[in-house]
């Protein structure tokens, strides 16, 4: 990683705290999520700002850590949360995305079948 990076909060190096939610996961408000968020410079898991917790973007403001990265297959964007806008970052550890089996809204058993109405 160049001084650049690290001093943007991106670290390339990380590799993702899981598969899901870390806050979700653990029982956090209602446990599931529409889309998950990676922090790009601690690799922590968090759930979009349309997910009902919006945990991936408390984490980043309350760490201090102002680049989030979807963790969603096929998707390769950074976000800044303090310029609200996209960037184009380097490749982060492995692995990119949530496994593919994994549902998307998830965790598989958790989502609710009014699960849109909850949407932010």
């Amino acid at each position: 990683m160049d001084d650049d990076q690290q001093d943007q909060g991106i670290d390339p190096s990380v590799p993702p705290s899981g598969d899901g939610c870390v806050e979700c996961l653990a029982g956090d408000g209602p446990g599931w999520w529409l889309h998950l968020r990676r922090c790009a410079a601690c690799g922590h898991i968090g759930c979009c700002d349309s997910s009902p917790s919006q945990h991936g973007t408390r984490h980043a403001r309350a760490a201090g850590h102002p680049f989030l990265a979807s963790f969603e297959p096929g998707e390769e964007w950074f976000w800044n949360i303090e310029t609200e806008q996209y960037y184009e970052g380097p490749e982060l550890a492995a692995p990119a995305a949530h496994p593919l089996a994994q549902p998307t809204p998830g965790p598989l058993g958790k989502v609710p079948a009014d699960w849109q109405s909850q949407l932010h």
